[in-house]
């Protein structure tokens, strides 16, 4: 058994077709179903059950699917830290993040780039819990921006800042010449929410949950640029992290504080704590934490 032959059973597994993992795999069909008997001869039992119509696990193909997978895993991260143990000054730089940090993110790279010219810098949009904890552990990201606090014997998780989460809505809204609106008036406004599973949402619900009040939510939406789009059109309103407002944006837009201690999120940086990284990708992770030191966050 070699990890050839684990990562040939995997791959049938995930699509359960010995055609589509074959195609997958750049093997011919033959070739791939002789790989897998060969396993089984070595094994001394069967994995996979196989019918005219369709193939499935037997239980020890279950028990050697899930360990297989993990070892698969663990040796692709191993892979990439030695990769990285070759970077000196150049390589890849994966860095996950939230929206709001567009404002600030590019002064940290531009002060980056000056030591680490050469670095490829990749950003992607990492938004959910789960989404940050599964992207460091895969290795798919060195390090992300968030707003979860993520609480994991493996993953490091700095605060950076705090900013507040602000109402907006159009010019035209009779609330948007108040100085001062209570969330008591917005019980009945059209509102607009991110959807299952984001931080901000479960923010925005405690602060009315605290006065005993319930939203009544029209749109979910994943990103704030969607929502900003429908408060534009006048569709309802939102809460937005101020930061995000940064810059230009629609004048068709107003935005106002509430005052409730639960609109206030706190931005973190997260990383693995054990995960071997190159001294430029551990430059990038200092210069985050250092950019707001300086700025007095």
């Amino acid at each position: 058994m070699d990890l050839k032959q684990l990562n040939y059973f995997v791959t049938v597994v995930d699509y359960m077709s010995f055609s589509k993992a074959a195609e997958k795999l750049h093997i011919s069909q033959p070739s791939l179903s002789n790989a897998i008997k060969n396993l089984e001869r070595d094994l001394g039992f069967q994995i996979i059950e196989r019918s005219t119509r369709n193939s499935r696990l037997t239980e020890a193909g279950e028990v050697l699917y899930s360990r297989a997978n993990h070892l698969l895993s663990e040796m692709a991260i191993l892979k990439k830290e030695m990769e990285e143990v070759k970077i000196v000054g150049k390589g890849e730089l994966q860095i996950g993040m939230i929206e709001s940090v567009k404002y600030w993110i590019p002064k940290v790279i531009f002060r980056y780039n000056e030591r680490f010219s050469d670095m490829h810098i990749q950003l992607t949009e990492v938004l959910g819990g789960d989404d940050v904890r599964n992207s460091l552990r895969k290795y798919e990201t060195h390090a992300i921006i968030t707003n979860q606090q993520i609480k994991e014997a493996d993953i490091e998780t700095v605060p950076l800042y705090k900013e507040k989460l602000v109402l907006v809505l159009h010019k035209s809204h009779s609330l948007a010449g108040r100085e001062l609106i209570t969330l008591s008036e917005l019980e009945h406004e059209p509102f607009i929410i991110s959807t299952e599973g984001f931080q901000t949402r479960e923010d925005i619900l405690r602060a009315f949950e605290m006065e005993d009040i319930v939203p009544t939510v029209k749109y979910e939406i994943e990103r704030f640029e969607t929502a900003l789009s429908l408060v534009s059109e006048n569709l309802g309103i939102a809460f937005i992290p101020e930061n995000y407002l940064q810059g230009p944006y629609d004048l068709s837009i107003v935005s106002k504080i509430i005052g409730s201690p639960a609109l206030e999120r706190t931005v973190y940086l997260t990383y693995m704590k054990n995960r071997y990284v190159s001294p430029s990708i551990k430059s990038f992770i200092t210069e985050v934490e250092s950019f707001f030191l300086v700025q007095g966050h």
